[in-house]
């Protein structure tokens, strides 16, 4: 949470963090400013000190609403910088942000947060060690970093805004059902009333609309994956591939808060008109598995213990998994879970690594979701819930969605 910013700071031996780049798809800056239309600055965060939003001034009034501190990018003249630095634009931003750090006198260990264009940002990084004295600028492992630790636990604030979105998500998958399940089977395709084949990139677009229609955006796009590409976890499928009835549909769909706020992530397995028994089959070891584990997991104990006994339980069930074959491209091949917040994929990290030091703690959100994939065989199963592990212990399903398989269709 964001109150332990500053005892994990002082943990770290971190005296500073400065956040670069704008409060939209920026995780890092927005958990200070919030959703704001900050199109580029700075935030300086000094330990046990408030933090400071350096802004343009077009969007003064943007920056004033987060409550933070505020300074005017402006008072450090880039031109006079300009040629202060030989008419080299790369050391002059450098040099202004070593007038920034002299002012609010900076000094010690300074992490560096934030999204840009890497190249740009590169130069001007190496033009400032260049330039500083007293400070040491440190890149933190993403896993380990201030940031990502205090946000691994939310607050209620943080919960409800996460909530909200899976109601819109649901909202939309249900739309997305009903829309389905409107049309009907022709040749083993979904038709429309003037006999027009259904396509992946219709339904897709109609998932981006909706979406939108309720606040959301999806700056990440959903998965709407059939048959083949279905048993390729992250294959988002092909627009021009029509909707055929009894071969599995893996619908991955991860919204944000319009601006780049909080996430919520979902994901249900689809097969329309009947399921074929392999189908039936794969999927049903899935939500055996999907449902041991959701039981399992409780707080307080490494992350890593969840994954391995996912994949046992596959693996005593007759699938191959990532724990006897780190290269398997079959079977169990990802991940049981991840954190969610201003990122879709965040801490706490449940892949079974030696480096995977995560342990599950009261307060993270985390999504929950098995899957089995075997592309040769023209399937995969996913079934993906956003859970959060409440101060009690006890996980909480954010948003409850049915779980079935089969969405029937006239003329199959």
């Amino acid at each position: 949470m964001k109150s332990d910013i500053d005892r994990l700071m002082r943990e770290a031996e971190i005296d500073a963090l400065f956040i670069s780049g704008s409060a939209a798809h920026n995780p890092a800056m927005t958990y200070f400013t919030g959703l704001v239309h900050v199109g580029d600055g700075y935030l300086l965060k000094k330990r046990d000190e408030p933090a400071v939003l350096f802004h343009f001034p077009m969007e003064r009034e943007e920056a004033a609403s987060t409550g933070l501190a505020t300074k005017n990018i402006d008072d450090y003249d880039i031109e006079e910088l300009f040629k202060e630095a030989g008419d080299d634009l790369t050391k002059a931003r450098a040099i202004r942000i070593r007038k920034i750090f002299d002012e609010y006198g900076v000094r010690g260990r300074v992490s560096l947060y934030g999204k840009g264009e890497v190249g740009s940002s590169f130069g001007i990084f190496r033009e400032l060690e260049k330039l500083l004295t007293h400070v040491e600028l440190v890149s933190e492992e993403p896993m380990t970093s201030v940031l990502s630790l205090a946000r691994i636990t939310k607050e209620d604030e943080e919960i409800q805004r996460i909530r909200k979105m899976g109601e819109i998500t649901v909202n939309v998958v249900n739309d997305v059902a009903g829309y389905l399940t409107s049309h009907q089977a022709k040749n083993g395709v979904l038709v429309d009333r003037q006999g027009e084949v259904l396509t992946i990139g219709e339904v897709k677009r109609r998932i981006k609309l909706w979406a939108a229609m309720r606040g959301a955006e999806m700056p990440e796009g959903p998965i709407f994956a059939i048959g083949r590409d279905a048993g390729i976890p992250h294959n988002a499928g092909r627009d021009e591939q029509p909707i055929e009835v009894g071969r599995p549909i893996v619908f991955d769909i991860f919204p944000c808060e319009s601006g780049g706020g909080y996430f919520y992530d979902f994901t249900r397995t689809w097969c329309l008109g009947y399921a074929p028994d392999d189908v039936q089959a794969v999927y049903q070891d899935v939500f055996d598995v999907y449902e041991e584990v959701y039981k399992a997991i409780t707080p307080s104990k490494p992350c890593k213990d969840f994954q391995i006994l996912t994949c046992e339980l596959f693996e005593d069930r007759g699938h191959p998994t990532k724990l006897s074959d780190k290269r398997t491209e079959e079977g169990y091949v990802h991940g049981l879970a991840h954190g969610i917040g201003l990122a879709v994929h965040e801490a706490p990290f449940f892949s079974n690594t030696e480096f995977n030091k995560s342990i599950l703690q009261h307060g993270s959100v985390i999504t929950v979701e098995p899957g089995l994939y075997y592309p040769d065989r023209g399937l995969g199963v996913r079934i993906e819930d956003t859970v959060w592990i409440r101060p009690d212990g006890v996980l909480e399903t954010l948003v409850e969605y049915p779980m079935d398989l089969v969405l029937k269709v006239s003329g199959v």
